[in-house]
Order: C-alpha cells, then structure tokens, then sequence
C-alpha cells in the first residue's frame, strides 16, 4: 500500500506579533516570506514551509513536540539564533553516529530544533 503521505510540508509557529515574528525570522533566517499576509506568513525554507500564524493570545505551546530543521553546522545555527533573542532549549548535542542535534524557543516560546544528519538525504 502506497501512504498517502507525501512528507513534510509546512511548519507553522503560533506568534503574538506576527510583524515583529517575519522580521525576526527573516533576519535569523536570511531570507524574506514567499507569502506575506496579514493572517499568515510563508517561508521557503530549503524547500520546505515555514509558517508564522497570529495568535493574540501567544498560548498553547508544547514543549513535546519539535521539528528540526536541517542545518551544515548545529552549533553555529543554535549560536546564531540565540544571539537574535531566542532562549536554550536543548544544547547541541551528539546523540549519536555523528547525528547532532539542538534546540531554541524564539521570541513567543516556539521551540525551534536544528539537525544535522549525515545519514539522511532527500530522495531525488
């Protein structure tokens, strides 16, 4: 049986200011939305979605859940972003076979996780 499936698509990060959340993520990011809304912010991040949703209320956070981003250096990444106002979530860390992994909460307590995998590859 073939999934239905078709893998990762869209990230999208809970932000009580969503002019203030686009110009943050551009600036750590280097790169401007694709889709700029005011109910919604779209990122093309290496071909994967990056979106920022206004929630006045800036609640419902999980710590549980993380999506980490493919990155060449985890260190230099989680340095980077916690230069820019984000906070320590997890310290980069070898967890593995070379695998590394890290994570921040930016500036609204959305937890951001940084790979880098030497194993995994995009089919292609």
């Amino acid at each position: 049986m073939k999934s239905p499936l078709l893998g990762l698509r869209t990230v999208a990060y809970k932000v009580g200011d969503i002019a203030q959340a686009k110009a943050w993520y551009s600036e750590v990011f280097g790169i401007e939305p694709y889709f700029d809304e005011p109910f919604y912010v779209g990122f093309n991040v290496g071909g994967y979605e990056l979106g920022l949703v206004p929630d006045a209320k800036n609640e419902g956070k999980t710590d549980g859940v993380v999506t980490y981003w493919g990155v060449e250096n985890v260190q230099e990444m989680v340095t980077h972003v916690l230069a820019k106002g984000a906070t320590i979530q997890e310290e980069p860390t070898d967890v593995g076979d070379g695998i590394i992994v890290g994570a921040v909460k930016d500036l609204w307590g959305n937890v951001i996780g940084f790979i880098y995998n030497p194993h995994f590859s995009i089919p292609g």
